[in-house]
């Protein structure tokens, strides 16, 4: 499964199998974890085999059978959500490439002492389920592409193939608050510019969600086709 096909095929999923990962997917998704908090400069861990974090009065929209997740930490700071939306997503469909389903949750978790770090000025910004669903989950409800974007039969292919892989985005309660712009070739550049707002969201996450937006956005429309602004 290439990672175009898995963005189609992947669905939030909260019911998850009692079924433990192979060490070999694990290896996979520790190696990738370490290249992106090198790179990014986050602190992404993986936890396994950890029941309480999604059973705990915290723990509601039926989730359920959840053992295994992400903890999304960085150091604090203006671009930690978009950083943590932006690479959350790469591990999800990772994820999806290997068989694994996946939720992000925003508040319906529990910190569990013992089980991630922190270092000095760092939080914890969501955390993200992981494990062999009861089930593949089902598609959500998606805008069309001119209600999130100035895509038309005058805009470049490549971006409107990039607002279609967008709106297939997780977005906090599909909410869906952003919105995508060709700008064409600005500033005397030589490759034309694209630029991707939050809007603004009385459930939050926006930030988080423009991230995650703007990956899938990349991955439709190729990335060496244009530069954000």
């Amino acid at each position: 499964m290439t990672l175009l096909e898995a963005m189609q095929a992947r669905h939030s999923v909260r019911k998850y199998k009692d079924a433990p990962i192979p060490e070999d997917l694990l290896t996979t998704l520790r190696d990738r974890i370490r290249e992106i908090n090198a790179k990014a400069g986050l602190h992404i861990q993986l936890v396994t085999g950890e029941p309480k974090a999604f059973s705990g009065l915290m723990a509601y929209g039926s989730f359920s059978g959840v053992k295994n997740y992400l903890v999304m930490a960085g150091k604090k700071g203006e671009d930690l959500d978009e950083k943590i939306g932006y690479y959350g997503e790469q591990l999800v469909l990772l994820a999806q490439t290997l068989g694994l389903n996946s939720c992000w949750a925003g508040l319906s978790y529990s910190k569990i002492p013992g089980t991630y770090e922190l270092a000095e000025g760092e939080k914890i910004g969501c955390y993200i389920a992981l494990g062999y669903g009861e089930t593949q989950g089902k598609p959500h409800k998606v805008k069309d592409i001119t209600e999130i974007s100035n895509a038309s039969d005058a805009t470049p292919k490549w971006f409107n193939k990039g607002a279609e892989a967008a709106v297939l985005a997780p977005t906090a309660v599909n909410q869906q608050k952003f919105y995508l712009e060709y700008l064409g070739f600005r500033d005397y550049s030589k490759i034309p510019k694209v630029e991707a707002k939050p809007l603004f969201s009385m459930v939050g996450y926006s930030k988080m969600d423009l991230g995650i937006v703007k990956y899938h956005f990349e991955l439709g429309a190729g990335k060496e086709n244009f530069e954000w602004a």
